[in-house]
């Protein structure tokens, strides 16, 4: 039944002209049941496929984008870029996913997020580039941290050479350009020299977004070529919402596709994890048709579940595609989910969609969970009530949900609120009266011991002077082997 909608889908994707997407319904083909996951095959039909068009469906190399306007710009293939004949596993070079290296694997995660944020502030030119990393590198050392969770896909882009997806406009400047040398494989280099973990960090469907336009996405890559080309079967694989884009969470080729770029980068890289953090349905409103986002496929699927469950069941299904994706390709690599901290959020019926409860007490979900506790000690409500969300009473919240199930517990922790004023409905901000927020942080949830480890949001604010004092109190806890 599941092979022949594979092949019945993958044949009306060749007739319209679909190469990325018919690769992608290849890789269902490997899934479990279907045999050829782990052999590699479904990526080789895909690099036959794309041979023709180039990486990310252009047709273009280094020489050629230097020639080109600002109008025309496209992913050409750099000279590190893999040969879209050859098999990502057998491939050296850019590709160190079969030669391993030793990192800190054990013990308690203490990790820290690098954004599309920090990308975009960092030296294109490769020299500048690396020295910089280097920099980052070692200060993420000698801050005690083990762990960075580095932004590879944050806009339907790519952070490495890919043969799906765009150049990421946070890497080279403008997005479809290659800067010439590979800067994600070289923070996997540069953190494994240092034994430090590298988790690849994705935002699976966001298309625009803060510092992303539609104007800033390319035309040669997949989002404007589906809503360009002659067909209209792909026109719905991206919405636009109040105004930004996203891929379609409810259309299976979609959950496909995305899988397929988390195979490509635990093919290339020997990363020790895939992460996603807390974007994905937006807010809706099924009454408005201009916010209804994917009502016309509720409709459609004749589906018993209410559409919040029907909602909730499309994310969860791209959840359970990447955690198969990732123990097939690299079954020591965890795969987990950094959501909104407040689990009541979590569980509403106009956006998100995140079955929390499921995915905590459930096989083959997540490996962790690691909730975004961004929230001080003396957080109150509009009335100047306690709030739940405060620190102590929302971590133990996530404790008890963490004990129905396996998944391991991380806190994100809000490190860039330290010294801000931050409205937390206190006459003079907590964040504010206080510099050892994270510190006690971690010290009441290592108290606990249900607390696996933390990730601090984000690198940058390691290094700003409104958090200085914090991360001075913070760093001797972070340096307790």
């Amino acid at each position: 039944m599941i092979k022949q909608r594979v092949m019945e889908t993958a044949e009306k994707m060749k007739k319209s002209g679909l190469p990325v997407l018919m690769a992608a319904v290849i890789f269902l083909s490997g899934m479990p049941g279907i045999p050829g996951i782990a052999s590699g095959i479904c990526l080789e039909a895909f690099a036959q496929e794309v041979e023709r068009i180039g990486p990310g469906g252009q047709t273009a190399n280094v020489q050629e984008v230097k020639t080109q306007t600002a109008e025309n710009q496209v992913n050409p293939v750099p000279p590190n870029q893999i040969p879209a004949n050859a098999l990502i596993s057998q491939v050296g070079g850019v590709n160190q996913a079969q030669n391993p290296v030793s990192v800190n694997n054990s013990g308690e995660l203490k990790g820290v997020w690098i954004s599309y944020l920090e990308w975009e502030k960092l030296p294109k030119g490769e020299a500048e580039f690396k020295q910089a990393v280097d920099g980052m590198m070692d200060n993420c050392v000698s801050w005690g941290l083990n762990a960075i969770f580095l932004h590879a896909h944050s806009h339907t882009d790519a952070m490495y050479p890919s043969q799906i997806l765009p150049w990421s406009k946070f890497a080279s400047g403008v997005q479809g350009v290659s800067p010439g040398y590979d800067p994600f494989g070289y923070f996997v280099e540069a953190a494994h020299a240092r034994g430090l973990q590298v988790h690849a960090w994705f935002n699976p469907y966001r298309v625009t977004g803060y510092h992303m336009s539609w104007d800033d996405v390319s035309p040669y890559g997949p989002v404007k070529q589906w809503l360009n080309d002659d067909t209209t079967a792909n026109d719905r694989y991206v919405l636009l919402h109040d105004g930004e884009y996203y891929l379609n969470p409810a259309s299976p080729e979609v959950r496909v596709f995305l899988a397929l770029t988390v195979r490509e980068v635990l093919e290339k890289y020997p990363i020790e994890g895939v992460h996603f953090d807390d974007y994905f349905y937006p807010n809706v409103k099924d009454d408005d048709p201009a916010r209804w986002f994917d009502l016309p496929e509720y409709a459609a699927s004749g589906s018993t579940l209410s559409i919040a469950d029907w909602r909730r069941e499309n994310v969860s299904q791209l959840v359970s595609l990447v955690y198969q994706t990732v123990k097939a390709v690299r079954p020591e690599a965890v795969f987990g989910i950094s959501p909104q901290g407040v689990i009541g959020n979590l569980r509403s019926n106009t956006g998100m969609y995140v079955d929390i409860d499921r995915w905590l007490s459930s096989e083959g979900m997540v490996d962790y969970i690691m909730p975004q506790l961004y929230w001080g000690f003396e957080a109150k409500t509009s009335s100047k009530q306690p709030a739940s969300h405060a620190f102590a009473p929302n971590l133990n919240s996530w404790i008890t949900l963490k004990n129905k199930g396996k998944v391991k517990l991380y806190l994100g922790l809000g490190l860039y609120r330290a010294g801000t004023n931050v409205a937390d409905h206190n006459d003079v901000s907590e964040w504010l009266r206080y510099n050892d927020i994270m510190k006690r942080q971690v010290e009441m949830a290592r108290a606990t011991g249900q607390v696996s480890g933390f990730c601090f949001f984000s690198y940058s604010s390691f290094l700003e002077a409104t958090s200085a004092a914090e991360v001075q109190n913070l760093l001797p806890l972070l340096k307790q082997q």
